[in-house]
């Protein structure tokens, strides 16, 4: 199972990736949607194969732009997002970056001492049933690769070795 932030825009009008907000559904806006499902097709898994949703359901927005979703927005569609999780039961989440992961972990109780620093290291959630990898979100990959030390194929490859390790742990 993969969780994102929140919808992105998109563009009503677009043929393709017209962003959850029209569709209903995560990752579908151009960029970052691209980003993700290219990832876990690199990594063997179909569009069938993994579940992907978003922590908060509506793009979050102050009427002039888009902004990051706050603590209590998180909270409010965690109701759904439970729902998705039990429906769906994974042994394996993966959160898109810093928001989907803090979705989790406040359900779970958990604190973290800073995002990055949790990226890739597996952290058991016991009330969801299952084991959380935090990962880059899709948008932020291209700033933060190179001071993780890795470039875009090294960590495919270790975004993969998290989550076989989980699964054959």
């Amino acid at each position: 199972m993969v969780v994102g932030e929140a919808p992105g825009a998109g563009t009503p009008e677009a043929d393709r990736w017209r962003g959850g907000n029209w569709t209903g559904l995560a990752y579908t806006a151009r960029h970052s949607g691209r980003i993700v499902r290219s990832m876990f097709e690199q990594l063997g898994y179909g569009p069938g194969d993994v579940y992907v949703t978003n922590a908060v359901k509506c793009l979050p927005s102050d009427g002039a732009s888009i902004r990051t979703p706050t603590a209590e927005e998180r909270r409010t569609c965690f109701t759904h997002l439970a729902t998705e999780i039990e429906q769906v039961d994974p042994t394996v989440i993966v959160a898109t970056g810093k928001q989907a992961t803090l979705a989790m972990l406040d359900h779970e109780g958990i604190d973290i001492d800073g995002f990055v620093g949790s990226i890739l290291d597996p952290i058991e959630c016991p009330a969801l049933g299952a084991t959380l990898i935090p990962i880059l979100h899709p948008a932020y990959q291209h700033v933060w690769l190179a001071r993780l030390d890795y470039d875009d194929a090294a960590y495919v490859d270790a975004v993969g070795d998290a989550i076989t390790d989980v699964l054959d742990g």
